[in-house]
């Protein structure tokens, strides 16, 4: 891997892992990553898994994240009700906000929305008020998420995500390296360093 090529964060916005990481992940890496919106519900399509948050492990991985987001400083966890529901609104809203060079913020936002704000991303105004907080028009939101060129791009990114050896969310890959989950933001940034070092 050439020492300039940015390493990249994949995320789904129903992930609380993925909220965790995405607070951290630029004070953790000494590179920009390029923040990359992927549908987990389709890459479980291929792999067969699922949320973590419809197992017998729910509870314990709720207590988990409320007590990392506590660790980080962030504000405490309020859970959407429901939770889990379908992200695909909310992540091709993602994708389209990529197109206008606002990934970064209108994902931080909805995060919060979600686990800081307990709202249900699910339901389109939620999204909306991610999309005004970083100037993104309503209008075009909601025209840009029906464009299948919208739907298009989330899903060759999905299946470009896959194609990595991405199997879930958080992820950041580091040329040909996966570093799965909120805990694995150290070695991404571990594995940046080597690479800037020997080039």
């Amino acid at each position: 891997m050439a020492a300039t090529e940015q390493p990249t964060f994949y995320f789904d916005l129903g992930s609380p892992y993925a909220w965790l990481a995405a607070e951290r992940i630029h004070h953790v890496l000494p590179v920009v990553a390029v923040w990359q919106p992927i549908l987990l519900g389709g890459m479980w399509q291929r792999t067969g898994g699922r949320s973590w948050a419809t197992t017998e492990n729910r509870e314990d991985g709720m207590r988990e994240v409320e007590q990392r987001a506590a660790r980080y400083g962030l504000l405490p966890v309020k859970w959407p009700e429901p939770w889990p529901t379908s992200t695909l609104v909310a992540m091709r809203a993602a994708t389209f906000a990529q197109q206008a060079g606002r990934t970064v913020a209108f994902s931080l936002a909805a995060f919060r929305q979600a686990f800081a704000g307990g709202k249900d991303l699910s339901e389109i105004d939620n999204v909306l008020v991610a999309a005004a907080a970083c100037e993104l028009h309503p209008k075009a939101v909601l025209q840009g998420v029906e464009l299948q060129s919208t739907k298009d791009r989330l899903r060759a990114a999905t299946d470009e995500a896959y194609e990595r050896g991405v199997r879930g969310v958080p992820s950041v890959v580091v040329g040909d390296e996966v570093f799965w989950g909120d805990d694995r933001l150290e070695h991404a940034a571990a594995a940046l360093t080597r690479t800037a070092t020997h080039g």
